[in-house]
């Protein structure tokens, strides 16, 4: 080596070097090998480039070596079937454990309902042997780590889906983007001097919201002592209410009842309560999900009291995504009910009254959008 090595660079691969080079994504030998090969292609030494890359003088040799002989390109990375320690464990081997992290241990005899690294090491390692893997016999957590990682496999965690078992959803669906289409063409042509003889609602019940109490004093933020409010730890439950409320979709007020319970009984009240909200003639179009108390003997008995006065939309069954005042609710959750704290039902109930009073000054129109623009017109279908 002691002649100097004659590595020429044309134009494109001096500028993908010089991009590398400068690259901040790129893996870090790519980058200091790029800037090796660029410096000896100018015209540097050695020695130069080794104190200032802080890189060894062989290193330096066998990068150009390399790039002379497979490409400065090339060089930036390790050749493949290099000198280097063999694989302690074989494909096979591999293969096994990533079909053993692909059943449950529940499978196998054991209790848990997913794996963790150490209960995977430990049973290759106790049944390596039977299994015909015999270089498995000391199989580390960590190597398990690596297998299960170079295989995109992740055993010890679960996502949830949502299947569609409602053989219909598609019709379904489109049946309330139709509706969220009258919705929109009756906003867009009623003045605010024309009676709404026709009432678009979108409708559901909030349960489990809880009356909960600090034990503590609660402290306020403190500039220079604590920037945010403390509260103790410790609390006391009181129990729980259940916000029923529909939303106007074309005014954007907000029709609710705080009830202890979600039962058919309850629901004929908020209906009662919209009838009497309404004027007389006006036909109610409520978009609504399938839960048991909106199509009960109760409900049902009650809607005959009123004929052709309520008209019921139900959304697929798990398509409860579709109906806009899931948006209401969700709004409610990260504002209003943010850390709510009270000291009785009592209160609760008061504060989501004023709550909704509150929001009913200013109402605010929730609007649907998805799916309308590709939904066909009358003519169309």
């Amino acid at each position: 080596m002691a002649n100097r090595l004659d590595l020429v660079l044309d134009e494109g691969t001096r500028v993908e070097l010089e991009r590398i080079s400068r690259s901040r994504t790129e893996a870090a030998r790519r980058v200091l090998r790029s800037k090796v090969l660029l410096a000896y292609a100018a015209g540097r030494g050695v020695t130069e480039i080794s104190r200032e890359l802080d890189y060894s003088r062989p290193s330096v040799y066998a990068i150009v070596g390399k790039a002379v002989e497979f490409g400065a390109l090339a060089a930036l990375d390790d050749l493949k079937g290099g000198r280097g320690r063999p694989r302690a464990i074989s494909e096979g081997a591999r293969a096994w454990i990533v079909n053993l992290a692909c059943q449950k241990p529940t499978q196998l005899g054991y209790p848990h309902e997913l794996w963790t690294r150490q209960l995977l090491a430990g049973h290759a390692r106790e049944h390596c042997v039977e299994a015909g893997h015999p270089d498995l016999s000391k199989i580390s957590a960590g190597t398990v780590t690596k297998i299960l990682k170079a295989n995109k496999l992740r055993p010890h965690k679960v996502r949830y889906y949502v299947e569609r078992r409602d053989p219909d959803f598609e019709r379904k669906m489109v049946d309330v983007l139709h509706f969220y289409r009258e919705v929109q063409l009756v906003r867009d042509e009623q003045s605010a001097e024309t009676d709404q003889m026709v009432a678009f609602l979108s409708y559901d019940e909030k349960p489990g919201i809880q009356a909960i109490e600090t034990r503590g004093i609660e402290r306020p933020p403190v500039p220079g002592s604590h920037p945010t409010t403390l509260r103790d730890y410790e609390y006391v439950r009181h129990g729980t209410l259940a916000l029923m409320a529909g939303i106007d979709l074309v005014s954007g007020e907000i029709l609710a009842r705080i009830e202890p319970r979600t039962r058919s009984r309850e629901f004929v009240e908020w209906l009662k309560m919209v009838d009497q909200h309404y004027p007389e003639g006006a036909k109610l179009r409520i978009l609504l999900d399938n839960h048991s108390a909106h199509t009960s003997k109760e409900t049902r008995q009650f809607l005959e009291t009123v004929p052709g006065r309520f008209e019921f939309l139900f959304t697929p069954t798990h398509g409860s995504w579709l109906n806009l005042i899931e948006n209401f609710f969700s709004k409610l959750a990260r504002t209003i009910l943010r850390g709510i704290r009270v000291k009785s039902r009592d209160e609760l109930q008061s504060r989501l009254r004023q709550a909704i009073d509150w929001l009913n000054e200013q109402p605010v129109v929730f609007k649907w959008e998805w799916g309308l623009a590709d939904l066909p017109t009358p003519a169309e279908a």
